[in-house]
């Protein structure tokens, strides 16, 4: 029987209300050993695409653990609930996109289970709080020592909800790609990596153009904030291994009427 020591939670819930705390209180009453990390309850309200980034991003630096996940906009309705093992790790949620892309950056999916066991719930089971309800006490068990597949049948893994992955393509010296995280600093990570980057000949200090909306903005390759002057776009390698556009003391989502699913283009400048 694996018990593991820690529950990570991330959510849409916010913290302006009760729903984190009253979750934090289901685990504790089932695996009051447990410790909990709060990753974040920051994702966008019914933004299951924001969910799955953030928690792909950051199971890589994460204790082994039961990682809880709740970005559910369809509560209620007959989508699925998951188990999924992957790399010595459990991740609990709705099926609906939102645990695959984490499971991959964990070495990929092991074995899912429908949470379908009556025992690892609670009673009677709210319409429209099943993190509470569901996935809350079904990480508890899970956490306290019961094996994923006590949950309820397996699943085969193939029949997961995938998220469509976000576009990005390198055209010569031009890349294209799709916003899909931005930060509280204004920070815009592109679907873009650094291979991508060196695939377009683009190295620090180069000049380069920002396209989107059919405005077009110019900036710097860099390597940190400081590399441009205060309120200028710099375009760079952020910490999670993103191309990101950032504005030095200043925000690229404000400057560039930018947000999540958005697309930008980016060249060189030729002198």
């Amino acid at each position: 029987m694996a018990c593991y020591d820690w529950v990570t939670f991330t959510s849409d819930y916010g913290l302006q209300d009760n729903f984190v705390g009253v979750c934090h209180g289901v685990i504790a009453r089932i695996a009051p050993s447990a410790r909990v990390i709060d990753v974040t309850h920051a994702v966008g309200a019914r933004d299951v695409r924001h969910g799955a980034t953030v928690l792909a991003q950051s199971v890589p630096y994460l204790p082994t653990a039961v990682h809880l996940a709740v970005v559910d906009p369809g509560v209620g309705t007959g989508r699925g609930e998951v188990a999924v093992e992957a790399g010595g790790h459990v991740l609990i949620g709705p099926d609906n996109g939102l645990l695959v892309w984490a499971a991959e950056a964990l070495g990929g999916v092991r074995r899912a289970h429908a949470i379908a066991n009556p025992a690892y719930r609670l009673e009677p089971v709210s319409r429209t709080f099943h993190g509470r309800d569901l996935f809350a006490p079904a990480a508890a068990h899970v956490a306290a020592g019961t094996e994923a597949g006590a949950l309820g049948p397996e699943v085969d893994p193939s029949e997961l909800v995938r998220l469509q992955p976000a576009e990005s393509t390198v055209d010569g010296g031009r890349l294209r790609g799709e916003v899909v995280l931005v930060d509280r600093f204004g920070n815009l990570a592109l679907s873009l990596g650094p291979a991508e980057l060196d695939r377009a000949g683009l190295r620090l200090g180069d000049r380069v153009e920002v396209q989107t909306g059919g405005r077009t903005f110019t900036g710097t390759v860099g390597e940190t904030f400081a590399a441009v002057g205060a309120g200028e776009l710099m375009l760079y390698e952020d910490s999670f291994q993103r191309v990101a556009v950032s504005v030095n003391h200043g925000s690229a989502a404000e400057l560039l009427h930018a947000t999540a699913g958005d697309h930008l283009v980016v060249s060189r400048v030729v002198r």
